[in-house]
Parts: C-alpha cells; sequence; structure tokens
C-alpha cells in the first residue's frame, strides 16, 4: 500500500498540474481506507521521511471522495475501497485537488442542493433534457465544425425551451455544470494521461451519462457532472484560452457557452417518447423499492422524533420519494441543542422543508443502552429525550 500511494505522490511531483489548467496548484490530500488515513501536503504535519505521507486514525470527516477543511486547511480525500485501478485513483484524487483549487479562488458559483434534492420528475423536462444530452453528446464528439455548431444550436434551442418553464431549477443544473464539470474535465484529462485506452473510448466512458436516459433521470446531480465536461471540451473547440478568465466570471459554463451559439430557434410542441415514460416509471420504482428495503431490513428499529435540524449530508447519496428522504451515507443533525453525525443509512420525514425533519429512522445492529432519560445509541452518542418500546420498536421523543 505505502509503495502505491508513494507513487501517486511521486507523479504528483513530478507532473506539471499547470497543464490540466492555468495555475493549478495542489492543496493538502489524503488517501483513506476503512481504520487509517494517509495524509499528504498538509501544513500541520510532518509526513514521515520514508513514505511522504502522515498516517492517522480515520474519523468521521473522512466520506466519500470530496474536499474537506481538515485542521483548517483545504484537504482533498478519497476513498481507497471504491479504486481498484491506478489510473482511476490518480484521476480522482486529481479531480478533488480541482475542488481544493477552486477553493482557493474563491470560487462562488455554487448551488442551492437542496433544488437537486426536490427536483420534480416532469414529462416534458425529461424529455427535453434527454434531447438536450444527446446533442452535447454528438456536439462532444465531433470532428467536423459545421456540424458541431449545429448541434450546439438544437442544444441551447432544447435547454431555453426547458429554462422557461423550470428555470430555478435549470439554474441548479448550470451550477452544478459550472462547479462539477471542470473537475471531471481535469479528471478526464488525468485519467487520458496514465490509462492506456485511446483517448476517443476516454471520451466515451466518460459522457456515457450524457446518453443514459435512465441515468441521466435518476440522478440529476450526477448527470451534471458529465454535460459539464462536455461544456468544458466545447469551449476548448470555441475558446481555447476560455480557462484563463474563468474565475473573474459569475457566469455559468452554459451561459459561456451559449454565446457561441447563433440561429438556434425554438422548439416546437414536445411529443413524450416511451423511453421516456419507461424511464420515469422506473426511477419512481427505484427510489419506492430503496425505501422499503431499508424499511425491511433485520435489526433494531429506532425512531427518534421531535425537532430536529439537518446540519449536513451527502447530497450524492440521498433518495426521495414522497415525504421520505434516505439519506445513503450520512447525516448530521442537530436535537436538544446538540449536534450528531449518523454515519449509517436513515430516513428523514420531513416537514416545511427539506432541512426540518419531525422524524428519524434508523436500523440499528445492537440495541442502544437504556438510561432514565436518554438512549446511548452506538456510534452516535448519548440522546436525551423519553422513550418507550412498542412491539418491539424503539420511541425516542427529543425536544
Amino acid at each position: 500500500m505505502a509503495a502505491y500511494l508513494s507513487r501517486i505522490f511521486q507523479d504528483l511531483e513530478e507532473v506539471n498540474l499547470e497543464n490540466y489548467w492555468p495555475g493549478f496548484k495542489s492543496v493538502a490530500f489524503a488517501f483513506y481506507d476503512s481504520s487509517r488515513v494517509y495524509l499528504f501536503n498538509h501544513p500541520k504535519f510532518k509526513s514521515n521521511q520514508q513514505n511522504n505521507f502522515q498516517t492517522l486514525k480515520r474519523d468521521e470527516q473522512f466520506n466519500g471522495c470530496t474536499l474537506i477543511m481538515y485542521e483548517e486547511y483545504p484537504t482533498a480525500i478519497a476513498d481507497l475501497k471504491l479504486y481498484g485501478d491506478y489510473e482511476g485513483l490518480y484521476s480522482i484524487l486529481v479531480h478533488e485537488l480541482f475542488h481544493g483549487f477552486q477553493y482557493l479562488q474563491g470560487e462562488k458559483r455554487f448551488p442551492n442542493e437542496l433544488k437537486g434534492i426536490s427536483y420534480p420528475l416532469l414529462k416534458e423536462n425529461v424529455e427535453l433534457r434527454s434531447q438536450e444530452r444527446a446533442m452535447l453528446y454528438r456536439a462532444m464528439l465531433e470532428k467536423n465544425s459545421i456540424k458541431k455548431k449545429n448541434y450546439l444550436n438544437t442544444f441551447i434551442a432544447l435547454r431555453e425551451k426547458r429554462a422557461a418553464n423550470n428555470n430555478d431549477y435549470i439554474l441548479y443544473e448550470k451550477l452544478v455544470e459550472t462547479i462539477e464539470g471542470p473537475a471531471w474535465y481535469i479528471e478526464l484529462k488525468a485519467y487520458a494521461e496514465k490509462s492506456t485506452l485511446e483517448y476517443n473510448a476516454i471520451l466515451k466512458k466518460y459522457g456515457q451519462d450524457l446518453i443514459d436516459k435512465y441515468e441521466s433521470t435518476s440522478d440529476i446531480r450526477k448527470s451534471c457532472f458529465s454535460s459539464g465536461l462536455a461544456m468544458c471540451l466545447l469551449l476548448d473547440d470555441f475558446l481555447p484560452d476560455w480557462k484563463g478568465s474563468f474565475w473573474n466570471k459569475e457566469e455559468t459554463l452554459y451561459d459561456m457557452l451559449k454565446q457561441f451559439s447563433d440561429n438556434y430557434g425554438k422548439i416546437a410542441d414536445v411529443t413524450i417518447s416511451a423511453e421516456t415514460e419507461e424511464a420515469i416509471n422506473l426511477v419512481r420504482q427505484n427510489r419506492k423499492k430503496q425505501i422499503e428495503n431499508f424499511e425491511q431490513q433485520a435489526g433494531i428499529t429506532l425512531y427518534i422524533e421531535g425537532e430536529i435540524t439537518v446540519k449536513a449530508f451527502d447530497p450524492m447519496n440521498i433518495v426521495s420519494f414522497k415525504d421520505k428522504l434516505l439519506h445513503k451515507n450520512f447525516i448530521k443533525v442537530r436535537m436538544n441543542n446538540k449536534d450528531y453525525f449518523i454515519q449509517q443509512p436513515a430516513i428523514a420525514y420531513c416537514n416545511g422543508g427539506l432541512l426540518n425533519i419531525t422524524k428519524l429512522h434508523l436500523n440499528l445492529k445492537d440495541n442502544p443502552i437504556e438510561n432514565s432519560d436518554s438512549l446511548t445509541v452506538d456510534g452516535i452518542g448519548v440522546i436525551n429525550g423519553r422513550y418507550k418500546k412498542q412491539e418491539g420498536i424503539l420511541h425516542l421523543y427529543v425536544n
């Protein structure tokens, strides 16, 4: 393992990150497994001279592949168990390092993640969105400049029609594309540098979500990664030096690209295809099934009810169905004026906004310790409140 991590460190030492993006500089970074963290390049920690990293005990901050503020310094993190190949691990790290670079640049074009969770399944929007993503995919791969421009014009026309009725949600898409698209663009470059695949095959690999109607409908946020990537590649074609002034703009990637479209016209009435109907039905069924599977899991059921406020969540791992939100990875909540980090799947029942929870459903492996005025839940802590058992189910009521 040490040799593997040292190879990445050495590659990052040798590569000029500015080949990926002008001015690109590395922040701290870390890999982690189930128990340990391997931390590199952090100003508050001295690295082991032999291994170039500091080994630490893993804590709750290390979840997913993302950017965190570790010891008050931006730190890109990657989960070792998620990647079995070197090019995949290397490229996701470069992706997250770019998010660190965005932080250093003062990037502010972040989306309201609640819009992504509440994104509606409307037939016309799904149909138009699928068509526009197909145009974007064709434009990304097209070599002929005239055909590329025609595909771009059609893409713009389709998106403008969607925006006429769903502007708040289109803004959400545009902002996710602007934040995540460049990171995927950088990841693709890093992957291509290490992979033995031909570049066109890599483009298709990274752009596959653009033409997968089910995937792009089931996970709106993730689907914006590939559309943002395609826009970056198209900007390379139409405005090769676009990255130089990227940080000085309030415009989204879409706004920047739109200026190169002319005479895009208007889209007539939309016919909903059978594929769109099927995709929407499958998404609804899948969401319902994931909720039901959680509810039917073996274990000790604990319901926590009362005033519960969401403090943090993983927008990439939430399933929404009716009034229930399944947080598949983690959720951080405030109860009784105290914050609790719940590092396990949980269903939140919401009322009056997605951040206000009336009931939280947990499936526990071990019985909590029952105290006179609280429950001690393994991995979560002591939660004050009155409780009762009813048909083998624990109900905890917090203030």
